[in-house]
C-alpha cells in the first residue's frame, strides 16, 4: 500500500509539526523577502499554526499512548478549527470588505497580538490590514492559502482521531 504511512500512529503528529512549523518560516522569510505587512489574523494564524507544530512535538513524544495521542488530536483539532474560522473571516474581509478594520473596538486578541509583537517582533509585528491582499499565488491571498492548509490539517486530524478512538 503506498500511503500506509499516512495510518501510522505517529504521523498526525509528523505532519503537524511539519504544517505547524513550516507555514510559519514561509511567512517569515515572505515578509522579510517582499516587505509586506502582516496584520493581526495573520498573526493569529501564526500563533495557532505554533500550537499546533507544539502539539505535534509533544505527540512525537507521548504517541505510544493512545489517551495522550487522542487528547493531543483534540488539542490539534481545536487549534486547526480555530485557524479555518480566523483565516475564513480574513478571507471574507479580504474578498467582500475594503478598508476594514480587523475587529471592532481593539479585541482582546489584537491586545495579545500587540503583547506578542512587543516579545517577539520578527514573528508577530502586526502593521497591515486585515483586508489587504498584499501577495497572491496562484490568484488566491495568503489568507486563502491558509484556509485551504488548516480545512486540510483539521480533516486529517479528525480522520486520525477517530482511527485513534475505533482501535481497542
Amino acid at each position: 500500500m503506498p500511503f500506509a504511512f499516512l495510518r501510522a500512529p505517529r504521523f498526525p503528529f509528523v505532519l503537524a509539526v511539519a504544517a505547524g512549523f513550516g507555514p510559519i518560516v514561509f511567512g517569515v522569510v515572505l515578509t522579510q523577502l517582499l516587505s509586506l505587512s502582516p496584520c493581526p489574523l495573520c498573526i493569529i494564524q501564526r500563533m495557532l499554526y505554533l500550537l499546533i507544530g507544539f502539539f505535534g512535538l509533544v505527540g512525537l513524544f507521548v504517541g505510544s499512548a493512545r489517551l495522550g495521542r487522542a487528547l493531543l488530536l483534540v488539542l490539534m483539532i481545536a487549534a486547526a478549527a480555530g485557524g479555518v474560522f480566523v483565516a475564513g473571516y480574513q478571507t471574507w474581509l479580504q474578498r467582500f470588505v475594503r478598508f476594514a478594520s480587523c475587529g471592532a473596538d481593539y479585541p482582546w486578541w489584537e491586545e495579545l497580538v500587540d503583547w506578542a509583537g512587543d516579545k517577539m517582533p520578527l514573528l508577530f509585528r502586526a502593521t497591515g490590514s486585515c483586508s489587504d491582499k498584499s501577495w497572491t499565488l496562484l490568484g488566491f491571498s495568503i489568507a486563502e492559502w491558509s484556509l485551504v492548509m488548516f480545512c486540510v490539517l483539521l480533516g486529517y486530524f479528525v480522520y486520525s482521531l477517530f482511527r485513534t478512538l475505533r482501535k481497542v
